[in-house]
């Protein structure tokens, strides 16, 4: 059980070691294991804007450098700035009112002596026109306080400022980029040299003695494998210097105004100028927001998938942890005191599936087992990388898998003994009990469950809730103060829908037709280790 800025009470063991609460770990279905955020692969599936809900193709996004062309960020304060309109009276042009009245000067009565004096002339006409600026809600900053003028249209192109160090940096990202890219090159080369491709059947141009190269350049076409090999851009190298301009005295002798000095955060938000006063802070373009999806190292399948359309928050796959692994909580615990006197403890099983769960309350693998449930787990993941190295042979499990997919084995966070001192003991229950299936319908109904046999450790149940007591015992070395840990290994059972690829064609031969589904439900007994963070030990009253 997890709360916002509290200890965490309730902690679930990954895999690799770690321990997160329940709302942080991922479930994959496909390996039946527990995935915390370092055993899943993060890949970036596209990039929106948060304000304007433009979705930004992932080369577009690139070159606009992850931001928005049409939204901009306070400077002062961060948050998104608002396009507002206002009137303005301004001149009219000679153009426009020559457009406005194309038979003015056939209409004007021509002056009787064209000798005399002209008359004085008469005051230009005005027109109203809406204008648009920038502004900010929350602080009441506006683009007209730093001199930006106000733009004829609403999604107009607003001034950028001029930065000392653009030329600079444009040509080092030119040198890098280039390095890069040279970089690639001298490795795709070597790469080539060293595995020559090899087949096993040959082609009719290699019978015939004739490349592809060949043949193009005798039909006139050119040759597009050949690439001009890239040359490193030259670039100047900056030089230390130990001519250093003097501080102006006004910094010393002047009197500073808060008000007109910029904070940190907003210096930092402005990283290539960095002002150092209000009056030089210009909006930012926005920052783009990704849709994000989670992979599973090891068994390279998807947990968490989400929509495409960033005006959706639903997703395709969401295996959370939350909604296939029982939920503990802890509803109360007495005080826990020295000397031994034993306390009890009450929690709360939910089961979130929509099949019952038979679960059994086992204790803690000791020091041994943990290292054996270990070394298993590092053999599992050296299977699914065997045949990667240049000695190996190809597995026939991965033979016609390609190299991103066997490479993800060597992704896996490595395992771990788990960091956490277990100093109290629990007095688990003698038998194992079941927990009903989660039915939305049944808290509408009001249905009165019928009396039943519990065993004496369930205080209560209720729809898909169980609530067990427990008692618990402290180790006789523990000072007074120390948080008391105890832990616990859950077993529970769990109904498998994914079917198996190899056994798919004789699983939906055997099925009945009666079923309706083709999809075979295996229930599987799972395993998960909870440790319990009970508080403070009290000390011994002296009443």
């Amino acid at each position: 059980m997890a709360f916002f800025n509290l200890l965490n009470q309730v902690e679930y063991a990954c895999v690799c070691g770690l321990l997160n609460p329940l709302t942080k770990l991922y479930f994959c279905r496909h390996c039946m294991k527990l995935r915390c955020g370092f055993c899943v692969c993060h890949e970036v599936d596209s990039h929106f804007c948060s304000n304007c809900l433009e979705n930004i193709p992932s080369s577009e996004a690139k070159i606009r450098k992850n931001r928005c062309n049409t939204c901009f960020n306070c400077p002062s304060c961060q948050h998104t700035l608002s396009v507002r309109a206002s009137t303005t009276t301004v001149p009219l042009s000679g153009a426009d009112s020559k457009e406005g009245s194309p038979a003015t000067d056939e209409q004007k009565p021509k002056p009787a002596n064209p000798d005399a004096p002209a008359a004085a002339p008469t005051t230009a006409k005005q027109v109203t026109k809406k204008m648009y600026y920038l502004a900010c809600l929350t602080c009441r900053w506006n683009s007209r306080d730093v001199g930006i003028p106000d733009q004829m249209v609403a999604t107009g192109q607003w001034p950028e400022p001029d930065y000392p160090n653009a030329t600079r940096f444009a040509m080092i990202l030119e040198h890098y980029q280039s390095v890069v890219l040279y970089d690639k090159q001298e490795r795709q080369e070597l790469w080539r040299r060293k595995t020559p491709k090899q087949s096993k059947f040959p082609s009719l141009t290699d019978r015939t003695g004739l490349t592809v190269s060949m043949i193009r350049r005798q039909m006139g076409w050119s040759d597009g494998k050949v690439q001009l090999k890239t040359t490193l851009t030259p670039i100047k190298e900056s030089v230390a210097s130990a001519d250093v301009d003097d501080l102006p005295e006004e910094l010393l002798t002047g009197e500073v105004n808060l008000k007109t000095v910029t904070t940190l955060a907003q210096r930092l938000a402005q990283p290539a100028k960095q002002p150092a006063t209000v009056t030089q802070l210009y909006p930012q373009h926005k920052l783009l927001s990704i849709k994000r999806s989670l992979r599973c190292r090891q068994c390279d399948h998807n947990v968490i998938k989400s929509e495409y359309n960033p005006s959706s928050i639903k997703y395709r796959i969401a295996l959370f942890a939350a909604y296939h692994v029982p939920d503990v909580r802890l509803v109360r615990c007495d005080p826990v005191r020295e000397g031994g006197t034993e306390a009890w403890l009450l929690l709360r099983i939910t089961n979130p599936t929509i099949n019952e769960m038979a679960i059994t309350i086992m204790e803690l693998p000791t020091v041994e087992e943990e290292k054996m449930l270990i070394q298993e787990h590092k053999a599992s993941i050296e299977i699914g990388t065997v045949g990667s190295g240049a000695g190996a042979a190809p597995s026939p499990t991965l033979s016609g898998l390609s190299t991103t997919f066997t490479r993800q084995g060597m992704l896996l966070e490595e395992p771990r003994m788990i960091d956490r001192v277990v100093n109290g003991t629990l007095k688990l229950p003698d038998s194992s009990f079941t927990v009903h299936q989660r039915d939305d319908s049944a808290e509408f109904d009001e249905v009165v469950q019928g009396h039943q046999d519990e065993p004496k450790f369930i205080v209560w149940r209720k729809a898909n809730h169980v609530a067990i007591r427990l008692g618990i015992e402290t180790k006789p070395d523990v000072p007074a103060g120390e948080d008391i840990v105890v832990g616990f290994s859950l077993q529970y059972t769990y109904v498998n829908t994914v079917v198996d690829k190899s056994v798919a064609s004789s699983s939906t031969a055997v099925s009945s037709s009666s079923s309706g589904a083709g999809k075979e439900q295996k229930r599987q007994a799972l395993t998960t280790r909870i440790y319990l963070n009970l508080g403070k030990l009290q000390p011994v009253s002296s009443a």
